[in-house]
């Protein structure tokens, strides 16, 4: 079974990152976009299974590929990872359809106690 990754920030430095927290011996294809309206074209292109989303990005932001999903009722497990960690986005991409909203930079803890309590943990051979 493949399971396949999408990484979207406009930081190359950022996406760089969220792999790197990712659990070791995590087993997945890892695919990167640098802004939301390139996410949707991968989304568009094949299958995507887990979105690390950023929220701040030119051309599409973070909010707009939620709204964008949402109203193609395309399922895809989303996690945003963002400096902006205000209430209201919280509340809002949380409303929109993401599984968790954890603040930039992720932990590797973090981000592999969200995937463990979502169930990815089943792609990874070992989870720290």
């Amino acid at each position: 079974m493949s399971f396949n990754v999408l990484i979207c920030d406009d930081s190359a430095m950022a996406r760089k990152m969220a792999k790197r927290a990712l659990p070791s011996g995590f087993s997945a294809s890892m695919t990167e976009a640098a802004n939301g309206l390139d996410a949707l074209d991968v989304i568009s292109s094949q299958p995507i299974d887990l979105l690390l989303l950023d929220l701040t990005m030119p051309v599409l932001d973070g909010i707009g590929v939620l709204e964008e999903l949402r109203r193609r009722q395309q399922k895809v497990f989303v996690i945003v990872v963002s400096g902006d960690v205000q209430p209201v986005m919280r509340q809002r991409v949380v409303e929109l359809g993401a599984l968790a909203f954890l603040p930039k930079p992720v932990s590797a803890s973090t981000l592999c106690d969200v995937l463990e309590q979502y169930g990815f943990s089943r792609y990874s051979a070992v989870v720290n």
